[in-house]
Protein backbone atom coordinates (compact mmCIF):
# COMPACT_ATOMS: atom_id res chain seq x y z
CA UNK A 1 0.00 0.00 0.00
CA UNK A 2 2.44 2.77 -1.02
CA UNK A 3 1.67 6.03 -2.78
CA UNK A 4 3.44 7.68 -5.10
CA UNK A 5 3.61 11.56 -5.46
CA UNK A 6 5.00 12.79 -8.49
CA UNK A 7 6.24 16.43 -7.67
CA UNK A 8 9.21 18.84 -8.18
CA UNK A 9 11.14 20.33 -4.38
CA UNK A 10 10.28 23.83 -6.50
CA UNK A 11 6.44 23.28 -6.12
CA UNK A 12 5.03 25.36 -3.20
CA UNK A 13 2.22 22.53 -3.83
CA UNK A 14 4.14 19.04 -4.16
CA UNK A 15 6.43 19.88 -1.06
CA UNK A 16 3.03 20.41 0.27
CA UNK A 17 1.63 17.46 0.04
CA UNK A 18 4.71 15.61 0.86
CA UNK A 19 4.71 17.58 4.17
CA UNK A 20 1.09 16.10 4.79
CA UNK A 21 1.84 12.64 4.09
CA UNK A 22 4.53 12.67 6.34
CA UNK A 23 2.64 13.85 9.00
CA UNK A 24 -0.39 11.13 8.58
CA UNK A 25 2.74 8.50 8.48
CA UNK A 26 1.33 7.60 4.80
CA UNK A 27 3.78 5.19 2.91
CA UNK A 28 4.66 6.50 0.17
CA UNK A 29 7.63 6.85 -2.83
CA UNK A 30 8.80 11.04 -3.90
CA UNK A 31 9.19 11.10 -7.61
CA UNK A 32 10.83 14.14 -9.24
CA UNK A 33 9.00 15.10 -12.17
CA UNK A 34 11.72 14.72 -14.88
CA UNK A 35 11.39 13.50 -18.72
CA UNK A 36 12.48 9.85 -17.38
CA UNK A 37 9.14 9.63 -15.80
CA UNK A 38 6.69 11.54 -18.02
CA UNK A 39 5.28 8.62 -19.94
CA UNK A 40 4.34 7.20 -16.40
CA UNK A 41 2.98 10.91 -15.03
CA UNK A 42 0.98 11.04 -18.53
CA UNK A 43 -0.62 7.87 -17.78
CA UNK A 44 -2.39 9.09 -14.81
CA UNK A 45 -2.63 13.12 -14.74
CA UNK A 46 -5.48 14.95 -16.01
CA UNK A 47 -3.68 17.34 -15.97
CA UNK A 48 -0.07 18.66 -16.85
CA UNK A 49 0.67 19.65 -13.23
CA UNK A 50 2.22 18.89 -10.32
CA UNK A 51 1.92 17.23 -7.50
CA UNK A 52 -0.03 14.13 -9.02
CA UNK A 53 -0.44 11.19 -6.26
CA UNK A 54 -1.29 7.67 -7.84
CA UNK A 55 -2.91 5.23 -5.30
CA UNK A 56 -2.45 2.29 -4.64
CA UNK A 57 -5.16 1.21 -7.11
CA UNK A 58 -3.58 2.92 -9.80
CA UNK A 59 -5.47 6.10 -9.34
CA UNK A 60 -4.19 9.70 -10.01
CA UNK A 61 -5.50 12.89 -7.87
CA UNK A 62 -4.59 15.80 -8.62
CA UNK A 63 -4.57 19.72 -7.10
CA UNK A 64 -2.99 19.84 -3.13
CA UNK A 65 -6.31 20.96 -1.28
CA UNK A 66 -8.53 18.60 -2.91
CA UNK A 67 -5.86 15.73 -2.31
CA UNK A 68 -5.55 16.55 1.46
CA UNK A 69 -9.64 16.93 1.62
CA UNK A 70 -9.43 13.49 0.58
CA UNK A 71 -7.53 11.69 2.91
CA UNK A 72 -9.35 14.00 5.55
CA UNK A 73 -12.27 12.51 5.06
CA UNK A 74 -11.29 9.03 5.69
CA UNK A 75 -9.14 10.17 8.89
CA UNK A 76 -9.39 13.80 9.88
CA UNK A 77 -6.62 15.09 12.11
CA UNK A 78 -6.41 18.84 10.59
CA UNK A 79 -9.69 20.14 11.38
CA UNK A 80 -10.52 21.41 15.07
CA UNK A 81 -13.44 20.18 16.55
CA UNK A 82 -14.51 23.99 16.82
CA UNK A 83 -16.29 24.34 13.73
CA UNK A 84 -15.16 28.11 13.40
CA UNK A 85 -11.56 27.64 13.94
CA UNK A 86 -11.68 24.78 11.24
CA UNK A 87 -13.33 27.25 9.05
CA UNK A 88 -11.04 30.14 9.64
CA UNK A 89 -7.78 27.13 8.83
CA UNK A 90 -9.35 26.24 5.49
CA UNK A 91 -9.61 30.20 4.47
CA UNK A 92 -6.02 30.68 5.80
CA UNK A 93 -4.82 27.80 3.50
CA UNK A 94 -6.52 29.32 0.56
CA UNK A 95 -5.07 32.79 1.31
CA UNK A 96 -1.91 30.71 1.44
CA UNK A 97 -2.26 29.03 -2.00
CA UNK A 98 -3.64 31.47 -3.92
CA UNK A 99 -2.34 35.19 -2.37
CA UNK A 100 1.26 33.84 -1.02
CA UNK A 101 1.70 32.04 -4.25
CA UNK A 102 1.84 35.63 -5.63
CA UNK A 103 4.75 36.75 -3.05
CA UNK A 104 6.53 33.23 -4.27
CA UNK A 105 6.34 33.60 -7.39
CA UNK A 106 7.13 37.80 -8.28
CA UNK A 107 10.47 37.05 -6.18
CA UNK A 108 11.24 34.10 -7.66
CA UNK A 109 11.02 35.29 -11.06
CA UNK A 110 11.51 38.83 -10.89
CA UNK A 111 15.32 39.18 -9.47
CA UNK A 112 17.97 37.79 -11.68
CA UNK A 113 19.75 36.14 -8.93
CA UNK A 114 16.38 34.13 -7.50
CA UNK A 115 16.18 33.46 -11.74
CA UNK A 116 19.22 31.42 -12.06
CA UNK A 117 19.02 29.72 -8.80
CA UNK A 118 15.68 28.57 -10.03
CA UNK A 119 16.14 28.35 -13.47
CA UNK A 120 19.47 25.84 -12.64
CA UNK A 121 17.50 23.64 -10.01
CA UNK A 122 14.82 23.10 -12.66
CA UNK A 123 17.22 22.53 -15.52
CA UNK A 124 19.36 20.10 -13.47
CA UNK A 125 15.91 18.32 -12.59
CA UNK A 126 15.53 18.24 -16.39
CA UNK A 127 18.86 16.95 -17.69
CA UNK A 128 19.78 14.57 -15.03
CA UNK A 129 22.99 13.09 -15.91
CA UNK A 130 23.38 14.93 -18.90
CA UNK A 131 26.47 17.25 -18.61
CA UNK A 132 27.27 20.99 -17.71
CA UNK A 133 26.29 21.83 -21.33
CA UNK A 134 23.05 20.40 -21.18
CA UNK A 135 22.35 21.83 -17.79
CA UNK A 136 23.07 25.20 -19.32
CA UNK A 137 21.50 25.52 -22.20
CA UNK A 138 18.38 24.36 -20.18
CA UNK A 139 18.92 27.00 -17.57
CA UNK A 140 18.65 29.50 -20.02
CA UNK A 141 15.98 27.58 -21.82
CA UNK A 142 13.93 28.08 -18.20
CA UNK A 143 14.34 31.75 -17.69
CA UNK A 144 13.89 32.71 -20.85
CA UNK A 145 10.24 30.94 -20.41
CA UNK A 146 9.32 31.81 -17.54
CA UNK A 147 10.23 35.09 -16.87
CA UNK A 148 7.29 36.28 -18.87
CA UNK A 149 4.83 34.13 -16.92
CA UNK A 150 5.67 36.57 -13.86
CA UNK A 151 2.07 38.75 -14.68
CA UNK A 152 0.22 35.45 -14.68
CA UNK A 153 -0.05 35.71 -11.02
CA UNK A 154 -0.50 39.27 -11.14
CA UNK A 155 2.83 40.64 -10.67
CA UNK A 156 3.68 44.00 -12.96
CA UNK A 157 5.31 47.18 -11.97
CA UNK A 158 1.93 48.33 -10.62
CA UNK A 159 1.46 45.68 -8.73
CA UNK A 160 5.39 45.15 -7.19
CA UNK A 161 5.25 47.31 -3.85
CA UNK A 162 1.45 45.74 -2.81
CA UNK A 163 3.29 42.33 -3.39
CA UNK A 164 6.30 43.10 -1.81
CA UNK A 165 4.87 45.04 1.00
CA UNK A 166 2.00 42.19 1.44
CA UNK A 167 4.89 39.44 1.96
CA UNK A 168 6.80 41.34 4.10
CA UNK A 169 3.88 42.36 6.73
CA UNK A 170 2.60 39.03 6.20
CA UNK A 171 5.83 37.58 7.23
CA UNK A 172 6.01 39.93 10.43
CA UNK A 173 2.23 39.16 11.57
CA UNK A 174 3.22 35.30 11.47
CA UNK A 175 6.43 35.79 13.20
CA UNK A 176 4.66 37.58 15.89
CA UNK A 177 1.78 34.58 16.11
CA UNK A 178 4.14 32.15 16.26
CA UNK A 179 6.26 33.00 19.45
CA UNK A 180 4.63 31.19 21.79
CA UNK A 181 2.87 28.30 19.60
CA UNK A 182 4.59 25.43 17.18
CA UNK A 183 1.62 25.52 14.59
CA UNK A 184 -0.76 28.10 13.23
CA UNK A 185 -2.95 26.84 15.38
CA UNK A 186 -1.28 25.50 18.46
CA UNK A 187 0.50 22.74 19.21
CA UNK A 188 -0.45 20.63 15.81
CA UNK A 189 -0.95 21.30 12.08
CA UNK A 190 -3.84 22.18 10.70
CA UNK A 191 -4.64 23.23 7.26
CA UNK A 192 -3.68 26.49 7.46
CA UNK A 193 0.06 25.62 8.48
CA UNK A 194 0.01 23.40 4.78
CA UNK A 195 -1.19 26.39 2.76
CA UNK A 196 1.11 28.73 4.37
CA UNK A 197 4.18 26.13 4.43
CA UNK A 198 3.70 25.16 1.16
CA UNK A 199 4.86 28.90 -0.08
CA UNK A 200 7.18 30.22 2.90
CA UNK A 201 8.99 26.86 2.25
CA UNK A 202 9.97 27.68 -1.37
CA UNK A 203 11.04 31.09 -0.38
CA UNK A 204 13.15 30.17 2.32
CA UNK A 205 15.34 28.09 -0.41
CA UNK A 206 15.51 31.36 -2.75
CA UNK A 207 18.00 34.04 -2.19
CA UNK A 208 16.03 37.24 -1.96
CA UNK A 209 13.33 36.39 0.08
CA UNK A 210 15.27 33.73 2.05
CA UNK A 211 17.53 36.38 3.04
CA UNK A 212 14.57 38.31 3.84
CA UNK A 213 13.04 35.79 6.44
CA UNK A 214 16.31 34.82 7.57
CA UNK A 215 17.13 38.43 8.61
CA UNK A 216 13.82 38.95 10.55
CA UNK A 217 11.88 35.92 11.06
CA UNK A 218 13.54 33.33 13.46
CA UNK A 219 10.51 31.56 14.43
CA UNK A 220 9.44 31.31 10.90
CA UNK A 221 12.26 30.11 9.77
CA UNK A 222 11.89 27.27 12.89
CA UNK A 223 8.49 26.41 11.84
CA UNK A 224 9.31 26.10 7.63
CA UNK A 225 11.99 23.47 9.00
CA UNK A 226 9.59 21.95 11.28
CA UNK A 227 6.89 21.50 8.63
CA UNK A 228 9.09 19.53 6.77
CA UNK A 229 7.88 16.64 8.66
CA UNK A 230 5.20 18.27 11.44
CA UNK A 231 4.25 16.11 14.29
CA UNK A 232 0.79 16.41 16.52
CA UNK A 233 2.67 18.21 19.82
CA UNK A 234 -0.58 18.69 21.92
CA UNK A 235 -4.03 20.42 20.88
CA UNK A 236 -5.16 23.05 19.03
CA UNK A 237 -5.92 26.63 21.07
CA UNK A 238 -9.04 28.49 21.62
CA UNK A 239 -9.78 31.20 19.53
CA UNK A 240 -9.13 33.92 22.42
CA UNK A 241 -6.16 32.46 22.69
CA UNK A 242 -5.51 33.25 18.78
CA UNK A 243 -7.10 36.20 18.17
CA UNK A 244 -4.38 38.85 19.57
CA UNK A 245 -2.22 38.03 16.87
CA UNK A 246 -4.36 35.93 14.48
CA UNK A 247 -6.80 38.26 14.18
CA UNK A 248 -4.24 41.38 12.28
CA UNK A 249 -3.14 38.63 9.81
CA UNK A 250 -7.26 38.28 8.81
CA UNK A 251 -7.89 41.90 8.93
CA UNK A 252 -4.70 43.16 7.66
CA UNK A 253 -4.02 40.31 5.16
CA UNK A 254 -7.13 38.48 4.13
CA UNK A 255 -9.64 41.10 4.16
CA UNK A 256 -7.53 44.03 3.01
CA UNK A 257 -5.89 42.30 0.29
CA UNK A 258 -6.94 38.52 -0.58
CA UNK A 259 -10.86 38.90 -0.33
CA UNK A 260 -10.92 42.11 -2.48
CA UNK A 261 -8.58 40.98 -5.00
CA UNK A 262 -10.72 37.41 -5.30
CA UNK A 263 -13.67 38.99 -5.29
CA UNK A 264 -12.31 41.55 -8.56
CA UNK A 265 -10.76 38.71 -10.19
CA UNK A 266 -14.07 36.41 -9.98
CA UNK A 267 -15.90 39.53 -11.08
CA UNK A 268 -13.94 40.20 -14.36
CA UNK A 269 -13.63 36.54 -15.40
CA UNK A 270 -18.08 36.48 -15.69
CA UNK A 271 -18.14 39.92 -17.35
CA UNK A 272 -15.33 38.28 -19.67
CA UNK A 273 -12.94 40.58 -19.01
CA UNK A 274 -9.65 40.37 -20.72
CA UNK A 275 -7.79 42.23 -17.30
CA UNK A 276 -9.37 44.19 -14.61
CA UNK A 277 -8.50 46.84 -12.22
CA UNK A 278 -8.99 47.42 -8.59
CA UNK A 279 -7.96 49.17 -5.61
CA UNK A 280 -6.30 47.06 -2.75
CA UNK A 281 -5.62 48.93 0.70
CA UNK A 282 -5.85 51.97 -1.09
CA UNK A 283 -3.18 50.94 -4.05
CA UNK A 284 -3.77 50.17 -7.75
CA UNK A 285 -4.04 46.66 -8.93
CA UNK A 286 -4.10 45.10 -12.61
CA UNK A 287 -3.44 42.47 -14.35
CA UNK A 288 -5.27 39.17 -16.69
CA UNK A 289 -7.81 37.32 -14.33
CA UNK A 290 -6.96 34.05 -13.22
CA UNK A 291 -9.31 31.72 -14.31
CA UNK A 292 -8.40 28.83 -11.59
CA UNK A 293 -9.17 31.47 -8.28
CA UNK A 294 -12.89 32.09 -9.49
CA UNK A 295 -13.08 28.22 -8.82
CA UNK A 296 -11.46 27.63 -5.40
CA UNK A 297 -13.29 31.20 -4.47
CA UNK A 298 -16.44 29.79 -4.77
CA UNK A 299 -15.21 26.81 -3.13
CA UNK A 300 -14.51 28.75 0.16
CA UNK A 301 -17.91 30.72 -0.17
CA UNK A 302 -19.53 26.93 -0.31
CA UNK A 303 -16.98 26.28 2.98
CA UNK A 304 -18.70 29.09 4.14
CA UNK A 305 -22.01 28.38 3.84
CA UNK A 306 -21.68 25.03 5.41
CA UNK A 307 -19.83 26.47 8.48
CA UNK A 308 -21.66 29.83 8.77
CA UNK A 309 -23.72 28.25 11.63
CA UNK A 310 -21.01 27.45 14.04
CA UNK A 311 -20.93 29.59 16.98
CA UNK A 312 -18.67 32.85 17.15
CA UNK A 313 -17.90 32.37 13.02
CA UNK A 314 -19.50 35.31 11.87
CA UNK A 315 -18.59 37.52 14.48
CA UNK A 316 -14.39 36.93 13.75
CA UNK A 317 -15.81 37.53 10.41
CA UNK A 318 -17.27 40.85 11.03
CA UNK A 319 -14.70 42.25 13.00
CA UNK A 320 -12.05 40.88 10.69
CA UNK A 321 -14.02 42.57 7.47
CA UNK A 322 -13.60 38.85 5.86
CA UNK A 323 -17.74 38.40 5.69
CA UNK A 324 -18.97 40.88 3.08
CA UNK A 325 -16.51 38.32 1.12
CA UNK A 326 -17.92 35.41 1.64
CA UNK A 327 -21.26 35.87 2.15
CA UNK A 328 -22.22 36.85 -1.31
Amino acid sequence: MIYRIFGSELSPYSVKVRSYFRFKGLPHEWIPRSPAVQAEFQKYAKLPLVPLVVTPEGEGIQDSTPIIERFEAAEPSLAPEDRALAFLSALLEEYGDEWGNKWMFHYRWRYQPDVWSTAERIALQMMEGQGTLAVAQARAAVAERMVPRIGFVGSNPTTEPTIEGSFKHALALIEAHLQTRPYMLGSRPAMADFGLWGQLYEMATDPTPGAIMRASAPKVMAWVQRMLSPKNEGSFEAWPALAPTLMPLLKEEVASLFLPWSGANAAAIAAGQKSFETSLAGAAWSQEPQKYHARSLTEIRRKYAAAKDAPGLDAILRESGCLRYLSS
